[in-house]
């Protein structure tokens, strides 16, 4: 069965897809801690990136790999609360899938010091 969301073309589905891609950064800003704190880390790393002397291909990895991170918590944050829009009750599936996520969380936010740390100090 098809949504009755999808169907939208050209610029009304671009003004569309816009529109949610708002709501959900709100929604994220608003609702999720863990998405603010990497907000702010976003804010110091990223300004502090153009000020250190590397190549441009490091800075954007250094930029890259913060962004990375703003990703993975809003996919984070879109899986638990899908997983807590199904039912509250704790099941072990659940428990996974938001664990999983949390682990995709931590991955990255061990690649930010890993690429960080080898850029600056290699």
């Amino acid at each position: 069965m098809l949504s009755p969301f999808k169907g939208q073309t050209g610029l009304k589905r671009i003004l569309n897809a816009t529109g949610y891609s708002w709501d959900g950064l709100r929604a994220a800003f608003g609702g999720e801690a863990a998405f603010r704190q990497l907000v702010m880390l976003n804010a110091l790393l990223v300004p502090l990136a153009f000020l250190l002397e590397v190549s441009r291909g490091e800075r954007a990895i250094l930029i890259a790999v913060c962004l990375l991170a703003l990703i993975v918590e809003l996919l984070n944050s879109a899986v638990e609360a899908a997983i807590d829009r199904i039912s509250l009750e704790r099941h072990p599936l659940s428990k996974n899938a938001k664990d999983m996520g949390s682990a995709a969380q931590a991955v990255t936010l061990s690649m930010i010091a890993l690429v960080w740390g080898v850029i600056l100090l290699g």
